[in-house]
């Protein structure tokens, strides 16, 4: 299968170098005439973010305080470049939180996920996303559209019309999640149409787990995921060679991924699990370090298909662990701010459960040659930082999972 087009074969340093003069050239128009973007960028200069490390300098905008940011500034919380009578639509999805979309090609950035999924021009594509008030069915009409796919806008509603639809229209490949596909093929079996053309779909918003890929499978269709969000589009995609799927997501050309420690705006090391911040280069919408509040961690070397853009293990939880403790919310960016006083520290993990029928918090730390009373400096800024009282348990280097938990809550539910 060949490659959607150069861009996704090109050197890592190239891209680099391209999209970071992107991002100023966009920046530099967008900062003008979107407030909360201009906010964020007060103490940046734009001319110094030359590498995906500078990204760093800047504050990170989370994705859980959308909502208060565009009660505060409508529609869209000031982060729109693009004033909202200019737009394509205005989307709406649950929270509520609104989310424009702009009139550029492939604005979401669906298609090269479609392609590498093994949609093709002329295929023609049931989307079964949904296309009331929310992005996901527009995401995919959007991609589809640009591969030059005609498509069959069918949503989520009336599963034996879109049977009967399918069944008459020959659709090769699906859009939507991969639990509804099963649940149309179930139909289709049992109301006797044959569903057999769909040989390709491309699956989001939703698990997928290995027994209900291999079982779609079985009936004949290649399943691939794409990694989307409706505030970002398609963030990261499968692909394949020779036909056998690739381990892990290949980042989308446009857009800038880094992975964080939870709560924070600070790059982890390569391979650790942490927060996926995303900096999307769109000038309509160009959200800058946009905390997803997703888990993932980067893997070590580009997909063998041969696309070179850094790849990610795909989705692998949430990373919001606040918990509330003797009446105390405590967020991760307070537990992750005891390194920066203790630099002899690795990873943390705060442990919450309860002891004698009260909360009681235990933040296990990787430390190695350390002296005798550091458990308790290390204590005294625990509690100077979220003002509750939690023992310390130092730890061996590399002893704590890699999977991006800094708080775990361990307190029994009910």
């Amino acid at each position: 299968m060949t490659h959607f087009d150069r861009l996704e074969a090109r050197p890592p340093q190239t891209r680099a170098n391209k999209l970071m003069h992107d991002l100023r050239a966009i920046l530099s128009i967008a900062r003008g005439r979107a407030p909360a973007l201009r906010a964020q960028l007060k103490a940046v200069d734009i001319k110094s973010l030359k590498s995906f490390a500078d990204l760093a300098a800047v504050p990170v905008v989370r994705k859980s305080d959308l909502r208060a940011m565009q009660g505060a500034l409508a529609p869209f919380g000031g982060l729109n470049a693009t004033r909202p009578a200019a737009l394509r639509r205005l989307l709406v999805s649950p929270g509520p939180v609104y989310e424009p979309e702009g009139h550029g090609k492939d604005w979401w950035g669906a298609a090269r996920a479609m392609h590498a999924a093994g949609f093709a021009e002329g295929d023609i594509v049931v989307n079964c996303f949904s296309y009331h008030l929310t992005p996901g069915g527009h995401i995919m009409d959007c991609g589809a559209q640009t591969l030059g796919c005609p498509v069959i806008p069918a949503g989520t509603e009336n599963i034996d019309q879109q049977v009967e639809a399918i069944h008459h229209l020959r659709p090769r490949a699906y859009c939507g999640t991969p639990d509804f596909l099963k649940k149309l093929l179930d139909r289709g079996e049992a109301m006797k149409r044959d569903m057999s053309c769909i040989k390709r779909a491309l699956v989001s918003g939703a698990a997928l787990p290995a027994t209900l890929r291999a079982e779609l499978q079985s009936r004949g269709v290649a399943v691939r995921q794409a990694y989307a969000t409706a505030d970002l589009g398609v963030i990261a995609y499968e692909s394949e060679k020779d036909g056998r799927l690739n381990e892990g997501m290949v980042v989308n050309e446009h857009v800038i991924l880094e992975i964080v420690r939870p709560g924070t705006g600070e790059p982890v090391k390569p391979g650790e699990v942490g927060e996926v911040v995303v900096t999307r280069l769109n000038p309509d919408y160009p959200l800058l370090r946009f905390a997803t509040g997703d888990l993932s961690a980067l893997m070590p070397k580009p997909s063998p298909c041969g696309r070179t853009n850094l790849r990610i293990r795909g989705w692998m939880g949430r990373a919001d662990q606040t918990a509330k403790v003797k009446g105390m919310f405590v967020h991760p960016r307070q537990v992750a701010e005891i390194s920066k006083h203790h630099p002899e520290l690795g990873r943390l993990r705060l442990v919450v459960r309860r002891a004698d029928e009260q909360d009681a918090m235990v933040l296990h730390a990787e430390a190695k040659g350390v002296s005798a009373d550091f458990a308790e400096k290390v204590s005294a800024t625990l509690r100077t930082l979220t003002k509750l009282k939690g023992a310390v348990e130092i730890v061996a280097p590399g002893s704590l999972p890699n999977d991006g938990k800094i708080i775990a809550d361990e307190r029994p539910v009910g």
